[in-house]
């Protein structure tokens, strides 16, 4: 059976936008890496780890894994706080 993990990917440290957020990936894990001795990468026999799989929200994705017996595990993205102040605070203590 296999193992895979649901995830939100974050927005990279190029760019200030979101807009690349909002799909849910499912993503297989595998455990079967080896370093290939001729050139010393790391390698591996399985090729699932290739797949990515992008879903609108959660659930289908939850659904997905649930209809094709896939092991899974949810990783919930962290919320940014956003502070509002003036730049007026910024002198003021």
């Amino acid at each position: 059976m296999r193992k895979a993990k649901i995830f939100k990917p974050s927005k990279t440290a190029m760019q200030s936008g979101k807009s690349n957020t909002s799909k849910w990936i499912l993503e297989f894990i595998t455990e079967d890496n080896s370093i290939n001795p001729l050139m010393g990468w790391e390698s591996s026999t399985d090729t699932f780890h290739e797949i990515k799989l992008e879903f609108l929200d959660k659930e289908s994705a939850i659904e997905y894994a649930k209809k094709n017996k896939i092991k899974f595990e949810i990783i919930e993205p962290k919320e940014r706080k956003i502070i509002k102040k003036s730049y007026a605070e910024n002198f003021i203590k």
